[in-house]
């Protein structure tokens, strides 16, 4: 797994551009370098997120930088600039339970560039909004991964973006229940913008 996020961060900077990558637990020494650097010396920025609510949801993230860090197999991460280090509090409201519930998780981040603290808690939180409105659309809803279709499923995969594009240019933020209507009145697919 070491040689894939090498690699990503290699062709990253030959193409030029730069990588924010998560530090997952099968990368067992980097991930003990980011929470031993994290734990021992002192940040050289931090974001505090104010508090968001989200339906039954309250949460915060304490984003903390470090440049330039000093990493076992330094000449193999070479183009590690910063490590960022994300804590996600989190209050959510049980309704079965009727009761809040406390969570806290800590993630790491290696970076090829040095952002502000701000910044990369932007970045970051802005991949898992890609994460949700794309690829959790394309699983829950138009069940991609369900699908068996194996001859051609190139085409499958282009038609399922090109409606998704369809529906968010038309503003839908809610494809699930736009498709329901839709089965129930034809006319309005055709009267989306960006049809004909």
């Amino acid at each position: 797994m070491r040689f894939i996020a090498k690699k990503t961060l290699q062709i990253a900077k030959e193409t030029g551009n730069d990588a924010i990558m998560q530090v997952k637990g099968n990368q067992k020494t980097l991930l003990e370098d980011c929470q031993w650097i994290a734990n021992r010396t002192t940040p050289d920025d931090v974001y505090q997120e104010p508090m968001t609510k989200n339906r039954n949801r309250i949460e915060s993230r304490k984003v903390s930088v470090f440049f330039y860090p000093l990493l076992t197999h330094f000449l193999e991460w070479g183009l590690v600039k910063a490590i960022v280090e994300v804590q996600r509090f989190r209050q959510e409201y049980k309704t079965k339970r009727k009761c809040w519930v406390d969570s806290h998780e800590t993630a790491y981040y290696i970076s090829t560039i040095d952002l502000d603290s701000q910044t990369f808690c932007k970045a970051i939180r802005d991949h898992w909004g890609i994460e949700n409105r794309n690829h959790n659309v394309r699983d829950a809803t138009l069940l991609e991964d369900k699908s068996r279709i194996r001859i051609n499923a190139n085409i499958f995969a282009r038609l399922r973006s090109f409606a998704l594009n369809i529906l968010r240019k038309n503003g839908v933020e809610n494809v699930s229940i736009e498709l329901f209507n839709n089965c129930l009145n034809f006319q309005r697919v055709l009267d989306y913008e960006g049809i004909f």
